[in-house]
């Protein structure tokens, strides 16, 4: 449903730029080139100004900064290249054929770690996000599944038991008596969801990526319930008391675009924290420092 949707926005998008194209173009005289190079411009444009307005969104709300946290001028400029190629990669070639990219999960096959992860994607995504950490947690000796969530504008607590199911699932293929949750952004609060309705038993442990546990102020523009309980203050966070698995962790970054303030919407009670420095939002799905970070916390786990 997610991808399918993706894949009806993009090619609405892609319609509206060839039609705005060819019109200049029987306006202009420009060639069929012509036309094909301004519509990948500008389609690649409207891209590199949203990264641009997410940062400069979060810029006021961000927490002050001690100088060792300072991402500097270069490295704020690899961060919103990094958060760039992270968009035009997950919402225009990935997530809308998910089904291509990653293919069913390999439960089956024999991973040196005996407890399998669960990786929930956030916001307006699906299992696609994991596309490029699947596959190094893998190269790891994980045995790694992953679960979308639906439907996308949804309520976070319907998604409770699409979670059970995929983690019976997981438990099923690989005899293991627990999984470690592992989620991305509106994916945590899905998986504490998850714990307030069904406990620990079959959890061992949650580590979150730039999840708003606190909420987020950018959740004022997002559309749909799950948006509306991310907010600050409302009163589904407010209630979302759940036990938590021993040594779980919140991987957080000082420079999130997407949830801000970043520290004082990232902390999570009864978890450790992780911070880290010069990483978008989305940049987490194919940041190295991320995937340092999350093995780190895993092998802690181990």
């Amino acid at each position: 449903m997610a991808a399918r949707q993706l894949r009806w926005l993009l090619c609405g998008e892609l319609l509206g730029y060839l039609f705005w194209g060819y019109w200049l173009a029987s306006r202009c005289g420009w060639s069929s080139g012509e036309v094909a190079w301004l519509v990948a411009g500008f389609m690649f444009g409207v891209r590199l100004l949203f990264v641009l307005t997410t940062f400069a969104l979060a810029r006021p709300a961000s927490d002050p900064l001690p100088p060792a946290m300072c991402a500097g001028p270069l490295g704020a400029v690899r961060m919103v290249i990094e958060e760039y190629i992270a968009l035009c990669l997950l919402f225009t070639v990935v997530q809308p054929f998910e089904r291509f990219w990653l293919g069913p999960d390999r439960l089956a096959h024999c991973a040196a770690r005996p407890t399998p992860l669960l990786l929930i994607h956030g916001y307006q995504c699906n299992r696609g996000f994991w596309f490029w950490l699947r596959r190094k947690l893998e190269a790891a000796g994980w045995t790694v599944g992953t679960h979308s969530l639906e439907p996308v504008f949804g309520d976070i607590d319907g998604y409770v038991d699409g979670i059970a199911r995929r983690i019976d699932e997981v438990l099923a293929a690989t005899g293991a008596p627990q999984v470690i949750l592992v989620g991305h952004s509106m994916g945590g609060l899905a998986s504490r969801a998850y714990l307030r309705r069904h406990g620990t038993a079959r959890v061992a442990r949650l580590i979150t990526l730039g999840t708003p546990h606190q909420g987020t102020q950018l959740a004022r523009l997002g559309l749909g319930p799950n948006a509306r309980q991310m907010r600050l203050g409302s009163p589904w966070l407010g209630a979302l008391a759940a036990p938590l698995p021993p040594a779980s962790v919140s991987i957080y970054s000082v420079h999130d675009n997407y949830v801000y303030p970043q520290q004082a919407c990232s902390t999570l009670e009864g978890a450790s924290g992780a911070v880290l420095v010069g990483v978008g939002h989305l940049g987490m799905a194919i940041s190295p420092r991320v995937l340092r970070s999350l093995l780190a916390a895993l092998e802690t786990s181990a």
